[in-house]
């Protein structure tokens, strides 16, 4: 997949541009379906299927208090695209410039201009442009002078809630990402480098690895069985997420005690996939109870990563 940064650096069309418009930021269930329909139409048409998306954010342009967390890092996000089988992804730099755009002329310019699109495929609650007044409607009407296809992909349910970005956050805020992983189509996972910390778990027997994950929406305190991707290898673990309080501390980390790993490695990236959380953070009375505890969630970790895998 062709990765273009910044819209001054799209190529010349090539065949039969399809395409969809979005942050995308979950890459969730809704969003893979629109995703696979822009590669299918594409694929009927010989052409070339393409996803237009922003970096960053556009809230942290337009309202920066009230940008969320992100549910995936950039690459991670060029990954989960590219496996609906997208063929290029244009990533525009959102600016100021580019939030003021009027809707027509960002279809005239860029849309057409630029890209040549031949078909959009876009949600059913679309809007783009200044002030968002570019509605699905609009598009259409856009369509119609510009001479290109509209394609609206209806609300995805699962359980009759209605599938989006924020609803998953909200699950995984609350920890509760066995049912993350029915809207996302996969099990959330964080990437980030390995850091250092307290070694307070090396200190009881059960070294951990401290995840930087500044970046990108944490789940809830408490411990997981998760799965743990390092140099393109799998290895089982188990995550506390918390403010360890048996030993004072303020802040919040990500420690992940990988199964029979011995490797040091910090400074590499690696990726965790949360399977199940198996308890709420707990203060113990010392350090000998919070061990028992530790003993008890490895068993119970490895018992639940026996019933999946990635």
């Amino acid at each position: 997949m062709q990765i273009i940064r910044g819209t001054k650096h799209i190529p010349e069309p090539g065949p039969y541009p399809v395409m969809t418009i979005g942050n995308f930021d979950g890459v969730h269930l809704g969003h893979q379906i629109i995703f696979r329909r822009v590669a299918e139409i594409a694929r009927e048409n010989s052409g070339t299927g393409i996803v237009f998306t922003f970096e960053p954010h556009p809230l942290k342009i337009i309202a920066p208090d009230k940008v969320p967390p992100l549910l995936n890092t950039f690459r991670k996000k060029m990954e989960l695209i590219e496996q609906c089988g997208i063929d290029q992804v244009i990533c525009a730099d959102f600016n100021q410039t580019f939030a003021d755009q009027h809707p027509r002329d960002f279809a005239e310019n860029t849309l057409v201009g630029r890209i040549g699109v031949k078909e959009i495929v876009v949600g059913y609650d679309y809007a783009f442009g200044r002030g968002r007044e570019g509605t699905v409607t609009y598009l259409k009407k856009m369509g119609e002078e510009f001479h290109f296809k509209v394609h609206t992909i209806d609300p995805v349910e699962f359980n009759g809630q209605r599938v989006s970005s924020s609803f998953v956050r909200e699950l995984i805020e609350e920890g509760e990402v066995v049912r993350a992983h029915d809207f996302l189509g996969r099990y959330y996972s964080i990437q980030g480098p390995v850091v250092h910390g307290y070694k307070t778990g090396r200190g009881i027997g059960f070294p951990t690895a401290n995840i930087d994950t500044r970046k990108v929406q944490i789940p809830g305190t408490g411990v997981y069985a998760v799965y743990v991707i390092s140099e393109k290898q799998v290895y089982s673990g188990v995550v506390n997420i918390g403010f360890n309080p048996t030993f004072n501390r303020d802040t919040l980390s990500v420690e992940v005690h990988i199964f029979d790993f011995k490797e040091t490695i910090y400074g590499e990236e690696i990726e965790i996939a949360f399977i199940e959380r198996i308890r709420r953070e707990i203060q113990f009375e010392s350090g000998e109870d919070l061990v028992a505890q530790i003993e008890k969630d490895i068993v119970t970790a490895k018992n639940i990563l026996s019933r999946h895998s990635l």
